[in-house]
């Protein structure tokens, strides 16, 4: 897996990522697909270790991710595709702010059969200010005396 992770960075159609929380890597975070010319996007694919669910871990980490892509590595959409029982990860999107674009019918095999999944998506114009700001400015305003924290 490792081996293939690095082949597909190398050649510009992946960036794999670990998630690390207090020193210990408790999930990882892939942007794959990446496909270029005048489409420049790609998909992101997230798991976390549910010890640390909940924390705010998998949010910032998306966040980061598709900073990086739109300010760095110069992508102008990312989608997260989700299967519609997966509230911890609709969770994720909700609070990134994520637009929910529809339904794919049958659009993963998992687990032995064809999964329908929700599609998100973000450009880079919706995030001008970059998404873990907004992220951060959104939790402020929700947090009572929460101040200037986070950012």
């Amino acid at each position: 897996m490792v081996r293939h992770l690095r082949s597909e960075a190398h050649a510009g159609r992946m960036l794999p990522f670990v998630i690390e929380y207090h020193g210990r890597l408790v999930g990882q975070l892939t942007v794959a697909g990446i496909t270029w010319g005048s489409m420049c996007s790609g998909h992101v694919g997230y798991w976390v270790d549910e010890a640390v669910a909940g924390r705010g871990v998998m949010p910032t980490g998306v966040a980061l991710a598709v900073d990086h892509c739109f300010r760095t590595v110069g992508l102008h959409r990312v989608e997260v595709c989700i299967r519609p029982e997966n509230a911890p990860s609709r969770r994720v999107v909700e609070k990134l702010g994520f637009r929910e674009e529809g339904l794919r019918p049958r659009y993963l095999h998992i687990d032995g059969a064809w999964r329908d999944h929700l599609v998100f998506a973000l450009t880079a114009e919706e995030v001008p200010e970059g998404l873990l700001r907004r992220w951060h400015r959104s939790r402020n305003r929700s947090t009572p005396n929460a101040g200037n924290a986070g950012n």
